[in-house]
Order: structure tokens, then C-alpha cells, then sequence
């Protein structure tokens, strides 16, 4: 199959799954599991590193070992949709670590934000900060998240391949 320009058979992909739930894994253990010496296992994955199939390696953090913390997801609607308009409140989200994640989305609002605070003031004051930083943000809807159903950071690869062909 054909993804990113790449032509990838069922070892690429392996490596890829394995990859997604076990980044520390050790070249010679990845390469036994996908049933590959480790010189073409570590050719195959410079490759997918170098499509641009893989973007980072990260450390998935613990959020209960840093309590208190609340996730807030915001709806935010802006007041006008010109493109500066839009680029100007995307580039501000940089000016803001509290919003780890930023999404523009179509429908009747204009972005999801997730937000990582401690505690419902904390919020509160980014808020405040936001719509005094002209950025345009006309309204927005706060959704205080109450527990954690399901958090998976690993793509579902053989959903998003299976219409592909060899």
C-alpha cells in the first residue's frame, strides 16, 4: 500500500502499531518482534521517519501524579471569519500553555480547545486574559471534563489502511 508517497507492507505497518504503545522499545527487541534483523529493521524505520510517517517520540505523563488538575474543553466562536482574522487568533494560541491542544472545526463554532488548569479559577482567569487579548474571541462554552473515559493516543492503522490497496 501507498500512504505519505511510501510504498508499506504489513512489517512497516507493524512497526508503526508497535512503535504507537511502545516508543522506548529497543531496536533489537523491534526487530524481533516484526521478525527482521536489525540493520532492515532500522532501515525501515529511518524510512518512515524520513516520509514523515513518524513525527516524535514523546513520554505520555501521568496527569493524576501532577493533581490537582482540571481539563477544560472550550467551544470558541470568533467575532469575524476573515483569514487574518483566524490567523490571528491561531498564532495567540502559541501565547498560551494552559491550551495544549487547538482544533478548527466547521459547524456553528469556529475551534475546540483542550485546556489543562488547576482548578476551575485558574480557568477562569485564562478566560479573562483571552478575551481581554483582542484575539477576537467573540463567545465561548466551557465543558469542565468530570472523569477520563477513554484517552488513546495510538492510531487505529488498520482502520485507516484497510481501503488501501498493495
Amino acid at each position: 500500500m501507498q500512504i505519505a508517497g511510501l510504498r508499506l507492507d504489513d512489517r512497516d505497518l507493524a512497526i508503526l502499531n508497535i512503535l504507537q504503545t511502545e516508543g522506548r522499545i529497543t531496536k533489537a527487541a523491534l526487530a524481533e518482534r516484526v521478525n527482521l534483523s536489525p540493520t532492515p529493521c532500522w532501515e525501515r524505520l529511518k524510512r518512515l521517519e524520513q516520509a514523515g510517517l513518524i513525527e516524535s517520540y514523546e513520554a505520555r505523563l501521568s496527569l493524576k501524579a501532577f493533581s490537582p488538575v482540571t481539563i477544560v474543553f472550550m467551544e470558541a466562536e470568533l467575532d469575524s471569519h476573515k483569514a487574518e482574522d483566524f490567523d490571528r487568533f491561531e498564532a495567540a494560541m502559541a501565547d498560551y500553555p494552559e491550551i495544549v491542544e487547538c482544533w478548527a472545526v466547521g459547524g456553528g463554532i469556529d475551534y475546540v480547545l483542550r485546556i489543562l488548569t488547576r482548578d476551575i479559577d485558574s480557568y477562569q482567569r485564562l478566560v479573562d486574559r483571552l478575551l481581554e487579548a483582542k484575539i477576537g474571541l467573540r463567545r465561548y462554552f466551557s465543558y469542565v471534563v468530570t472523569k477520563p473515559v477513554k484517552h488513546q493516543t495510538a492510531l487505529p492503522l488498520d482502520l485507516l489502511t484497510s481501503d488501501l490497496t498493495e
